[in-house]
């Protein structure tokens, strides 16, 4: 089983993947929120020039956010400072989306957005619409400017069953958000019965998890200061998902036994001002930070149930499991500030 590393970007994140490159994680996954961190691109060309064997991806880019021409001219840019070694992640949105206040886009508008990638970086003409009007493009000078030959692999990020079955249909690797074993086992049995309702071999699609955690010196408490500054932003995220459900539905179901703090997050939420706008404050911090105004909503219990929290061989017996289960890759995402977790997992890695 791969092991990467996941990254809200910044412009020093360099570091962090060519520390992660040497101590021998196979990827780094950029994520593609603009309203909360430094452009995906310039971090993952940044990345590019200052290692050699690490795979760069996007984790996941949003095709609303970025037209299709101009994002298939960066994969190929890309590709040109890191030949055959970037990965083109792609959803349908969520932080990207929700901290616009917007909901999931389509997958139909997906489906169509990586159509028209894919065939731009395989040099063909294709149709465009944009605008209300339908045209042909292609790249014009592709030799001089950008890596067509290289292959640029898609992975989908895929939660409900039909997103699941997109990626099963099209894709070269899945991608879930492992909220725990329980859900992890839960998304990687549904995508392969997805892959095998597409006439497909479960085990010819990439599947990666991604996850936050920390790793525990023995008789450290998931309530202390490392664990709530590397897994807790997880909990939180997860807590944003459910209070905003009303409104842009949530990719994970409210377990019961949460139901009564998700009341008390919401109660919380209602407080956000300004009433038209309350993602402004609830996605701040979103999978970076706990903000102070939650924390006493996000109890240690949660942090440690629904990311991958506990000691170096506990770490290991789960990720174990994990590779039993059938996926591929584990990517742990590192918080920002918190670069030295990387020697951490490193070790806990090399032992699974």
């Amino acid at each position: 089983m791969d092991f990467g590393i996941a990254l809200a970007p910044t412009a020093e994140c360099w570091k962090a993947v060519r520390r992660a490159e040497e101590l021998g994680f196979s990827h780094a996954w950029f994520y593609d929120t603009q309203m909360l961190c430094s452009d995906a691109f310039v971090a993952m060309a940044a990345a590019a020039v200052q290692t050699s064997r690490i795979r760069l991806g996007t984790g996941v880019l949003i095709p609303s956010n970025r037209i299709a021409p101009v994002a298939a001219d960066a994969f190929g840019s890309l590709n040109g400072l890191a030949p055959g070694r970037i990965d083109f992640g792609v959803g349908t949105g969520f932080t990207g989306r929700r901290t616009m206040g917007l909901g999931a886009m389509r997958l139909d508008e997906l489906e169509e957005y990586v159509r028209i990638v894919r065939a731009l970086l395989a040099r063909e003409t294709v149709e465009w619409s944009f605008e209300g009007k339908r045209r042909k493009i292609r790249f014009l000078n592709p030799e001089v400017s950008i890596n067509t030959d290289d292959p640029i692999p898609l992975h989908i990020s895929a939660f409900g069953p039909r997103g699941r079955a997109l990626a099963a249909r099209i894709a070269d690797g899945w991608m879930t958000f492992a909220f725990g074993d329980e859900g992890a086992t839960r998304d990687l049995a549904a995508v392969k019965d997805a892959c095998r309702e597409q006439g497909r071999d479960p085990t010819t699609l990439y599947k990666t998890a991604f996850t936050l955690g920390c790793v525990l010196a023995d008789g450290e408490d998931a309530d202390g200061p490392r664990a709530r500054a590397q897994a807790a932003p997880q909990a939180a995220c997860m807590l944003h998902s459910f209070v905003e459900a009303e409104e842009f539905g949530s990719p994970l179901p409210l377990p019961s036994e949460l139901a009564p703090l998700v009341a008390e997050y919401r109660k919380l939420y209602e407080r956000y001002e300004p009433p038209d706008a309350r993602y402004l404050t609830l996605h701040r911090g979103h999978l970076m930070f706990v903000r102070p105004d939650e924390a006493p909503l996000v109890p240690a219990e949660l942090t440690r149930a629904v990311t991958y929290t506990g000691t170096a061989e506990e770490l290991r017996e789960r990720l174990r499991g994990l590779r039993a289960l059938g996926y591929d890759q584990v990517a742990i995402q590192i918080v920002p500030h918190h670069e030295d977790a990387l020697e951490q997992w490193a070790d806990v890695v090399e032992k699974v």
